[in-house]
């Protein structure tokens, strides 16, 4: 592995990359760099990398540890913010490639290549940590989002660029990033919408950035168990809004834990509060020049006698309805559409879309996750057409009343695994 000052020279002098190296500045604060991961020439302004190069601090990149065998993790030191991805995949190998960011956030799936060819994949990662600017003195706030036990050394949270490199064949030749400012879509919500860090559980927020062009950022802030008003005291809006900008989005989906009068420190009312602080998001963003979104929660896998879906939400779905009528927000609704993807599938088959084989009726698998996230464009495309614009191309419709069958999807799978459930249901 280079030595600290050698990478910092070579990035320097590297031609393209539009930074100016220092050799006082740590390694972390580096905003672009070029890798080359092969055994021929080494590409101009790229730095070798070899197979066994462990991430350290020093220098800011390497491999991280992987539990299990195939998949790779390659880790970069980033600043906060969006960066550019472009990725050279491929080699003397056949090939087959399903790319992931951070905790399992899906960037492109199934990238195939022949002996002796690459493809390049290009793609847009929001980077975070938990630090918000202090607050004032004597002024109300915090310094940083309070991290819950599961967040602890995950990807997302770290100061690092973590890329994983997974499917039958992985194989990865080059990696460039740079900083970029784009437009960004951010996500609140709760465990049904977050990057879950670990295998089999997904949500429909890790899902989303595989559908949208290298031209738009995905920021998904959501967290299991979290509530509008646990969101809020958390400082999670906080650290969101300390980031939106004039022309983002804000995609809000709670409801699953608000409902729980259990829950005394974070329950609120369908009819009253709860609506209150629906309010209060989207006035935040609309404050600063963002779009929020009304997101309705996706039913639980309950089914009637006659295999219709059973609404075990309450009056939360209709409330964020109502809200999205009086203010003028756009709404999805993926309530609707969910109930329409489990009951084609069946109580039969429908088990197939959820965590732990089905045992766990509210968080999702591979599979179901990915068949939300296509209702969740579905209704980007009828409820917010300027954000629809940034969509990949040829990109089919869909329609949740005629999913594909579980059995014919293909993901691979990553190498954190965990039986532990996905907190709150």
């Amino acid at each position: 592995m280079l030595h600290r000052r050698a990478v910092l020279a070579a990035l320097a002098s590297a031609s393209g990359l539009g930074v100016a190296a220092r050799a006082a500045e740590p390694a972390r604060l580096m905003q672009a760099w070029a890798f080359d991961f092969g055994d021929n020439q080494l590409a101009p302004g790229h730095l070798r990398v070899a197979r066994d190069a462990a991430y350290d601090p020093a220098v800011g990149y390497g491999f991280e540890p992987s539990p299990t065998p195939g998949p790779f993790l390659f880790s970069i030191a980033a600043a906060e913010g969006d960066y550019r991805v472009i990725l050279e995949l491929g080699g003397k190998a056949a090939s087959d490639t399903t790319v992931k960011a951070e905790s399992r956030r899906l960037m492109a799936e199934r990238i195939v290549t022949r002996p002796g060819k690459t493809a390049t994949v290009e793609f847009v990662v929001n980077v975070r940590t938990p630090i918000l600017t202090a607050p004032p003195p004597n002024a109300p706030g915090g310094a940083r989002v309070p991290l819950n036990p599961r967040e602890i050394d995950s990807y997302d949270w770290d100061g690092k660029l973590t890329l994983e490199f997974c499917g039958p064949a992985p194989a990865l030749r080059r990696l460039r990033i740079e900083p970029v400012t784009v437009p960004t879509m951010f996500l609140a919500g709760d465990s049904t919408v977050t990057d879950q860090r670990f295998e089999p559980a997904a949500s429909w927020g890790q899902m989303l950035p595989r559908f949208f062009k290298p031209e738009i950022s995905v920021a998904n802030h959501a967290e299991s168990g979290e509530s509008l008003k646990s969101f809020l005291v958390e400082r999670r809006l906080d650290k969101i809004l300390s980031r939106i900008k004039p022309g983002d989005w804000l995609l809000i989906q709670f409801g699953h834990n608000d409902q729980k009068i259990q829950w005394p420190q974070t329950y609120v009312e369908a009819t009253t509060t709860y609506r209150d602080y629906l309010k209060v998001y989207i006035g935040e963003a609309r404050r600063r020049g963002a779009t929020p979104v009304l997101v309705t929660s996706m039913h639980r896998r309950k089914f009637d006698a006659a295999g219709r879906i059973v609404n075990t939400l309450s009056d939360y779905p209709e409330a964020v309805r109502a809200v999205a009528h009086e203010t003028g927000a756009p709404l999805i609704d993926l309530l609707t559409m969910s109930a329409a993807f489990y009951e084609a599938l069946g109580p039969d088959q429908a088990w197939k879309a959820f965590n732990n084989g089905g045992e766990d009726a509210t968080h999702h698998d591979n599979y179901g996750a990915y068949q939300l996230a296509q209702c969740v464009v579905a209704g980007i495309r009828s409820a917010v057409p300027e954000l629809a614009l940034h969509l990949i191309d040829g990109l089919p419709p869909f329609d949740p009343a005629r999913p594909p069958l579980p059995d014919s999807f293909i993901m691979a799978a990553s190498a954190a695994h965990s039986t532990e459930a996905p907190r709150g249901n």
